[in-house]
């Protein structure tokens, strides 16, 4: 009896190896935390439509520190993240929205598991 592998489709995932990726933490005033959980998840819709980032999330660990979390497949890609619209966004609405400056930390990929 022959088991077949799973089977490729047009409608499967194509998996994009990541190496490098960007953390960066966002820090709310106390009075524009529902603006910037706004904010990020309509953020989605740009990451979903830039090519060169496979991974993105949006996170909130607390009322006031969001978190965004995006991989790669390389250096250029990264770079043209950050010089992409939501990156753009969020700099022009900083002063307004933060209470500190976004950090934004470069990271390495040392392993991933993304699947949908």
């Amino acid at each position: 009896m022959h088991v077949a592998g799973p089977r490729l489709t047009a409608t499967s995932l194509t998996v994009m190896t990541t190496t490098v990726a960007l953390v960066v933490k966002l820090v709310s005033k106390p009075d524009t935390q529902d603006e910037v959980a706004q904010f990020l998840a309509g953020a989605v819709e740009l990451a979903n439509a830039e090519e060169g980032t496979p991974v993105w999330f949006a996170l909130r660990t607390d009322d006031s520190t969001f978190w965004i979390v995006d991989a790669f497949p390389g250096d250029a890609e990264r770079e043209t993240h950050l010089n992409g619209p939501i990156a753009a966004a969020l700099m022009e609405n900083a002063d307004r929205l933060l209470a500190q400056p976004p950090e934004i930390n470069p990271a390495e990929v040392l392993a991933s598991k993304v699947t949908t």
